[in-house]
């Protein structure tokens, strides 16, 4: 594949998502909608792997299973997260926002940037000449991203249910996955991403590496930015006061799934260094409350 090549696609990707987001920010900006924000997300990934895959014309298998992936991860959350928020009512994230049109536009603005940033793994399958036959690595992406979205979709619906089952009303998720992971659905989606990078690398070559960015960029911003550090914190405020929950966030990993009971035996400075346990995550308790 030409650098000429990779400019024209990752230009065009670019102006496609800017636009694409354009659209949806004025849409919420008039009136005041704030329901599509998350659908305008998954569905713009959606429309970049079909646009980068229809425009190349390959059609080689790995540009069409990684698109594909792309397709069924981006449907499925982009819809699952309109339907949720249009059952909730207004998206909470927006309560400082919706008035404040510079702060809206922050995050549009930012929301373009994770699209494009995390988009670039296929974007450059997708526009490669280069396309060497199918390899280990490429299968063991693919068995990452199947574990992923399994998990993703599993963690949605099971926290799903439980909100909204009457009798659960006011209380936090701790069934089925969450009660290995306080947050499995981010591990889900983190898993899959980096498995849609491995799959990836067969096609890379020099500076096409740094499609790395990809899932490194999406892996930072739901660990500091605006994924577990806004949750723990709005969980901290509501249950601060309830043992229960204290245990279970003593005895629960913050990202990935493991077994309470081991987790809640590992000394605080492996829970840092290698499961994410970031001192962020619990601002609002002290380290003796913690046991930490």
């Amino acid at each position: 594949m030409g650098t000429v090549i990779d400019s024209h696609f990752l230009g065009l990707t670019a102006i496609v998502t800017v636009v694409y987001q354009l659209i949806f920010f004025i849409i919420t900006a008039l009136l005041k909608f704030d329901k599509v924000t998350d659908f305008a997300g998954g569905t713009n990934f959606i429309v970049l792997a079909l646009l980068t895959l229809v425009l190349k014309g390959s059609w080689n298998f790995r540009q069409v299973v990684l698109s594909v992936f792309v397709v069924i991860w981006g449907l499925r959350l982009g819809i699952f997260l309109l339907m949720r928020i249009l059952q909730w009512g207004e998206d909470r994230r927006f309560d400082d926002k919706r008035d404040n049109l510079a702060k809206l536009a922050v995050f549009w603005i930012f929301q373009a940037i994770w699209v494009w940033t995390v988009s670039l793994p296929v974007t450059i399958v997708n526009a490669s000449d280069h396309q060497p036959s199918l390899q280990a690595v490429d299968i063991i992406g693919w068995i990452t991203w199947s574990i992923g979205i399994l998990v993703e979709i599993t963690a949605d619906q099971q926290k799903l249910a439980f909100k909204n089952s009457p009798e659960n009303r006011g209380k936090w998720c701790y069934v089925g996955l969450w009660k290995y992971s306080r947050h499995p659905n981010y591990f889900g989606e983190i898993f899959l991403w980096w498995g849609i990078f491995v799959a990836s690398t067969p096609v890379l070559d020099g500076a096409e590496w740094l499609v790395v960015l990809g899932p490194v960029f999406l892996t930072l911003l739901l660990l500091f930015i605006s994924g577990i550090p806004l949750l723990e914190e709005s969980a901290d405020k509501k249950y601060a006061n309830v043992a229960e929950y204290i245990e279970y966030k003593k005895t629960t990993s913050p990202l990935i799934l493991l077994p309470p009971g081991l987790y809640g035996k590992l000394p605080p400075w492996f829970k840092t260094l290698f499961l994410f346990e970031f001192p962020l995550y619990s601002r609002n308790f002290s380290r003796e409350e913690l046991s930490w």
